[in-house]
């Protein structure tokens, strides 16, 4: 991984090792995931709560994409995502209760060996939080996994690039641009970033941006038919087989 990366990831873009058993794999996690979203959204109707559940719909390739490959000892602080759709895309991963205790455990050493996933709502990106959480992360090259949410309304915003900290050596952290329609592209960016931080080489923020208005499901699906692939039965069954 280059010391930083603004490129705009694209799925069509240099030749896929990734298996069609996972391609379709990672789209029936994003069905189920958008169905446990739209329940909860349904359910909580008019409740608190209602709104942070209906938040993340349209995010399913965000979702899958960074976190269907990460390990047993991993942990998800899920920010707007209901528990259930995360322990769909990955049930061996762990789930933090809130961003602030994932952080201060990350940021305190603790567990050492792990990925943290964070995802977060675009609209956060320039909270002291946050922007405090990257640069000690980049100052002591913790292995963690930032995800930022970006809506359209918030895809317009100026980028973080100019708030990103450096660490000791004097270079950025890492960050990527990439389409959140695109559950390849994510899936592929996750992959590197979270190899990235398995050999220590520290955090990478993934800015995950829906620029123009799609729906992630349908794109998944042009993309399984243009490979010859029937989604069909992976959505009807909501399998998620690991390859």
């Amino acid at each position: 991984m280059t010391a930083s990366m603004t490129e705009f990831a694209s799925a069509n873009q240099g030749f896929s090792l990734i298996s069609n058993r996972k391609l379709l794999t990672l789209y029936a996690a994003m069905v189920a995931c958008r169905r446990i979203a739209e329940n909860s959204a349904s359910r909580l109707n008019g409740k608190r709560g209602s709104a942070t559940a209906a938040s993340v719909l349209g995010h399913e390739a965000a979702a899958v994409g960074a976190a269907i490959d990460l390990h047993a000892h991993d942990t998800i602080a899920p920010a707007l995502w209901p528990e259930d759709a995360l322990k769909t895309i990955n049930p061996t991963a762990g789930v933090a209760p809130g961003f602030s205790l994932a952080a201060r455990k990350a940021l305190a050493g603790k567990d050492g060996g792990k990925i943290w996933l964070y995802f977060s709502p675009g609209k956060r990106r320039a909270q002291t939080s946050w922007l405090k959480a990257l640069a000690v992360a980049a100052e002591d090259n913790l292995p963690i996994l930032f995800v930022f949410l970006n809506r359209p309304e918030t895809s317009a915003m100026p980028g973080v690039d100019g708030a990103i900290p450096l660490k000791r050596k004097g270079y950025a952290l890492p960050v990527i641009n990439v389409d959140s329609n695109d559950v390849v592209a994510v899936y592929r960016v996750a992959s590197e970033a979270i190899a990235h931080a398995r050999k220590g080489h520290g955090p990478t923020l993934i800015d995950c941006r829906l620029s123009i208005p799609a729906d992630p499901l349908k794109n998944m699906q042009k993309y399984l038919i243009g490979k010859g692939l029937d989604p069909g039965e992976f959505a009807v069954r909501g399998s998620l087989l690991r390859s």
